[in-house]
C-alpha cells in the first residue's frame, strides 16, 4: 500500500516539527495507541490495538526516525508484531515546507506491508484500512497542532 498526500496546517514549521517529535502528541494521534515510550533520538516503542476486518490484534513494535533534517524532514520506519494475527511494517517520508499564504505544508509519502493472518484478508481491505489509519492520524495531528478540541478529532 502506498499513499501520498499534503495537508496545510495553520501553524509555523517550528510548532509542527516539535509536535512531530513529541511522544505524547504522537500517542494521542495514533489510532488505537495504548503506549508510546522513547525519544526521537533513541526510537520509540509502541503498543497499538486495532481491528482489521474480523481480525483483532495488539501490535507491539518499534519506530525509528532517520534522515532527520530539523524543521524540514525525516523518514519514519516501524514494524509491529501482532502474534497470530501477523505483522505490519512500513514507513513514511515526512517533509515540511512554508505554505503559500502562511502556515506549513506537511507532505507525506507512506508505504506499508502486512503479513500473516491479516494479509489473508485481501489487498483491498488492507489498503482501505491503512488509508483510514493514516487519514485519522493526520487529521488528529492537524487538530492538535491547530489547537482544536479533542471532540473534533476523528
Amino acid at each position: 500500500m502506498e499513499m501520498h498526500a499534503t495537508r496545510t496546517l495553520d501553524a509555523d514549521r517550528a510548532t509542527v516539527w516539535a509536535a512531530l517529535n513529541d511522544p505524547e502528541v504522537l500517542k494521542a494521534c495514533i489510532p488505537g495507541c495504548e503506549e508510546l515510550t522513547g525519544s526521537p533520538e533513541e526510537g520509540f516503542h509502541a503498543i497499538v490495538k486495532q481491528k482489521v476486518g474480523p481480525v483483532k490484534a495488539t501490535f507491539q513494535g518499534s519506530v525509528i526516525l532517520s534522515d532527520v533534517v530539523p524543521e524540514t524532514s525525516y523518514r519514519i520506519s516501524g514494524e509491529g508484531k501482532g502474534g497470530v494475527a501477523g505483522f505490519a511494517k512500513g514507513g513514511a517520508e515526512v517533509s515540511l515546507s512554508d505554505a503559500e499564504g502562511g502556515g506549513t505544508d506537511l507532505h507525506y509519502d507512506v508505504e506499508a506491508k502486512v503479513g500473516g493472518k491479516i494479509a489473508q484478508l485481501g489487498s483491498r481491505l488492507i489498503d482501505s484500512f491503512a488509508k483510514k489509519m493514516a487519514d485519522q492520524f493526520f487529521e488528529r495531528f492537524q487538530n492538535h497542532v491547530e489547537g482544536k478540541t479533542e471532540g473534533n478529532a476523528t
